[in-house]
């Protein structure tokens, strides 16, 4: 099986970004590969001083800047006026098992009812991020797809190891279900979404949802997900040294995140290996090409079709992990956006064609 085999749609690079791509093949620099407006940003991470966050702790990490802070930076010195703000926003907080946690709702300019919501986890490797970082894609969801999204935080490690993220991702999705009216949505129509560690959370919420009894959502869309432990897969081994995300930095995530060894054969953790993923509402799969999670991303989206979940997966060459909050200064991360918007107002249509074929048209 080829590499493109993996995706049901690939979305490739400009005559201009083959070129970069060939020097890339040439220095094995594998973000030479990556488009021109994804690698303004990541070379504004650098500049704005990022250090490898596998050297730091994680208060120091914390403290690092953010692709928020690299899109701002590119967006002023390009000259990029801000977009017209089509969803507004407002911060809230959600009970939890040891205590209240941030939430930030976000709704589409100019549109009354009940719309239908989108449970949305940040990325951060269960260690950084928060809904302030991870605001951009909430926020051009809720205006692309017409709905409500909420962007529940979570507790992060190493103060709260494993299962705490989990956990806390599960009373999230309770809440919403519970208080859905007063958010300005529709129970029956929730569907969930991730970028990275979060991507695995909202997975985990579907897996619950079906073991619990609890409504299942109606559809998932995950964003570049966290969803094995083998650090020896392809990906890892052509982006080891790639930016924003390479590998020394996942094998750091995952030191701070799980309490010991064993916790990688839990099923919430190696989800391309060990979870089962029968029942499951129907996902939208977003990879990028230099990214290391992209390997388990490809093996996800098949394990969900051997356990009869339809899939639309979708890979962005030249898009490395994190493009998708980039859409204010990158091509790639519109059309991401577009296509888990267009996806999303379909399962919310409740439109056939998903069960049919297995992908939206």
């Amino acid at each position: 099986m080829s590499m493109h085999d993996h995706a049901d749609v690939h979305v490739h690079p400009s005559l201009l970004e083959r070129g970069r791509r060939f020097i890339g093949a040439v220095t094995r620099d594998p973000n030479a590969r990556a488009d021109l407006d994804v690698a303004r940003v990541v070379d504004q991470l650098k500049a704005l001083g990022q250090q490898p966050i596998e050297d730091l702790t994680p208060e120091e990490a914390r403290r690092q800047p953010t692709v928020a802070d690299a899109v701002r930076a590119v967006r002023a010195e390009v000259a990029i006026e801000p977009a017209p703000r089509e969803a507004f926003a407002h911060d809230v907080s959600y009970p939890a098992a040891e205590g209240d946690l941030p939430a930030r709702v976000y709704r589409p300019a100019g549109v009354e009812g009940q719309l239908p919501i989108v449970l949305y986890f940040h990325g951060g490797g269960f260690v950084l991020g928060g809904v302030a970082a991870y605001d951009a894609a909430p926020r051009a969801i809720a205006a692309r797809a017409g709905v409500v999204v909420v962007s529940a935080g979570y507790r992060l490690a190493p103060e709260h190891k494993f299962p705490a993220a989990h956990d806390d991702a599960v009373e999230a999705y309770r809440w919403v279900l519970e208080e859905a009216a007063a958010l300005g949505g529709d129970p029956a129509r929730v569907a969930v979404m991730g970028e990275d560690a979060g991507a695995a959370l909202a997975l985990h919420v579907c897996v619950a949802a079906r073991d619990e009894g609890l409504p299942l959502p109606v559809h998932q869309a995950l964003i570049c997900p966290m969803a094995g432990v083998d650090l020896e897969t392809p990906s890892y081994a052509i982006n080891e040294h790639a930016r924003p995300l390479n590998k020394a930095m996942v094998g750091w995530f995952f030191g701070h995140a799980l309490p010991d060894a064993q916790t990688q054969d839990d099923p919430r953790v190696d989800l391309v290996g060990k979870a089962d993923l029968s029942g499951l509402p129907p996902a939208t799969l977003v990879t990028a090409e230099i990214d290391p999670l992209r390997s388990e991303g490809w093996a996800l989206a098949e394990k969900l079709r051997d356990a009869g979940v339809a899939v639309n997966a979708i890979d962005y060459e030249g898009a490395t992990h994190g493009f998708f909050g980039m859409g204010e200064v990158a091509r790639d991360a519109r059309l991401a956006q577009d296509a888990v918007a267009r996806d999303l107002a379909c399962a919310f249509a409740r439109d056939e064609r998903w069960t049919r074929i297995g992908r939206a048209l």
